[in-house]
């Protein structure tokens, strides 16, 4: 990966590729579920985090066999154990419980697929009947044996009763020196237990991540099919390769999403919800018939119903907007309720706010809501209108119905249904002339200056 992070590090669709795999994982409700990790990976257990979770060190590190090795203390003697790689994040739960169906009683299944190119991959070998026999990796292979196109993902489901005395039997004669867990293959062959096959729908599912373009290559099969999916749902997507989840989208009924949008943590968009080109949208909750402008970003917050945001707005964390409240362009708004019909439409800052209903904010508008050290609340009340340029300096309650002057900075409580503004005087200065610019003059001379410059 050319990388300082582990590979199972690497974020696919918004997190790691490790923890993809652990919840497919949980979905087949395992008794345990143990991680095999390398030396010098201790960064996997520190960011991963789960104390539900067995981590088993693997160190040196000498094959797949060996990693199972290491786990086996924490296997049962009875049950199966599903092999799975924290570098194959795509295998479907569908697969895996295919997979287990045909490990029933108790047999040796395997997931196994059918490539145009296997090279690079262990073949699976039959015997006349078409039973498997075994599993040869490619450095070790003949050349008849290469062009076998059926190939070992390695993902398999181990009867626990055999599991423990064929790992102990394994052997490192081959090329690489390694212990392969594929050889177990050939001893339960050998010990007469039956060994099935399974296979996924799709061959992506199985596919490893060894480098960074075969990360982006499945990152692109992965939102191609969760946009499937929502078109399947019937939303409408301006173009289906142009959009990125990273999380959970849940969606209604027509509902409109355009090109370049990016959907993190949990989302939900209600019915009849539009979302402009290009906006983030990270935890949010979107109320029916609300519309998001393009360019707008939109964390850890709740949309009312018939909201309009953006375009170019940033609803911060803390963020409740009632229904019909109007967020436009350029305007942030941070730790703050707006209830229904306010509206904030230009170039403004509401920060650690409580706002009522029907308040118009003008444009350039700020909550002066931080000392340096402490934030501080500002209240406006129902039916307020803020004039344009305004700073209301936290704390302060703006009372309901007032009018505040544009230009003004408010620092006091205001009365009820009064106009309250505070304004320098305004003066013209009578003989005042605009400043030129002087002439150049010749060498050593300094240009001329108008009297008012200074």
């Amino acid at each position: 990966m050319r990388s300082a992070l582990p590979k199972v590090l690497h974020p696919l669709a918004g997190k790691p590729l490790l923890m993809h795999v652990l919840e497919t994982a949980r979905t087949l409700s395992p008794k345990r579920i143990c991680v095999v990790y390398g030396h010098g990976g201790e960064a996997v257990p520190q960011a991963i985090a789960d104390e539900t979770i067995t981590w088993v060190l693997q160190s040196p590190q000498l094959g797949t066999g060996h990693a199972v090795m290491q786990a086996l203390a924490h296997l049962d003697s009875e049950g199966k154990t599903l092999v799975l790689y924290g570098d194959v994040p795509l295998i479907s739960v569908g697969a895996l419980r295919k997979l287990l169906a045909a490990a029933e009683p108790e047999n040796l299944a395997l997931l196994t697929v059918e490539l145009d190119d296997p090279t690079g991959y262990g073949r699976i070998l039959r015997n006349e009947k078409g039973e498997v026999i075994a599993i040869v990796e490619e450095k070790d292979a003949s050349e008849q044996q290469r062009r076998i196109r059926e190939i070992n993902t390695g993902i398999m489901a181990i009867p626990n009763s055999h599991l423990h005395d064929w790992l102990h039997k394994l052997e490192n004669n081959n090329a690489q020196k390694e212990y392969y867990l594929t050889d177990i293959v050939a001893r339960a062959s050998g010990d007469g237990v039956r060994i099935k096959t399974a296979q996924p729908v799709h061959a992506w599912e199985t596919v490893g991540v060894n480098s960074k373009a075969q990360l982006t290559s499945l990152e692109r099969v992965y939102q191609h099919e969760y946009a499937k999916n929502l078109l399947d749902q019937g939303v409408t997507l301006a173009d289906m390769d142009r959009i990125d989840i990273r999380g959970h989208l849940d969606c209604g009924t027509d509902v409109e999403i355009d090109i370049g949008c990016i959907f993190e943590g949990s989302v939900r968009l209600e019915d009849g919800v539009k979302v402009g080109a290009y906006s983030i949208l990270k935890n949010v909750r979107i109320a029916a018939g609300s519309t998001i402008a393009p360019f707008s970003l939109i964390e850890a917050a709740e949309i009312g119903k018939n909201c309009r945001v953006g375009p170019y707005a940033r609803i911060r964390p803390g963020t409740a907007l009632a229904d019909d409240v109007h967020v436009g362009n350029f305007v942030e708004v941070k730790n703050s309720t707006i209830a229904a019909g306010s509206k904030a439409n230009h170039l403004s800052y509401i920060g650690d706010s409580i706002i009522g209903r029907h308040v118009n904010i003008g444009a350039g508008t700020i909550t002066c809501n931080y000392d340096g050290a402490n934030k501080y609340q500002t209240v406006i009340e129902d039916d307020v209108f803020v004039g344009s340029d305004t700073q209301l300096v936290a704390p302060v309650t703006i009372s309901r119905g007032s009018t505040i002057g544009a230009g003004s900075t408010i620092t006091r409580d205001t009365p009820p249904e009064k106009l309250t503004l505070s304004r320098a005087r305004q003066t013209s200065i009578e003989g005042w002339t605009r400043p030129v610019k002087g002439v150049q003059g010749t060498k050593g001379t300094r240009t001329t200056k108008n009297k008012h410059d200074s």
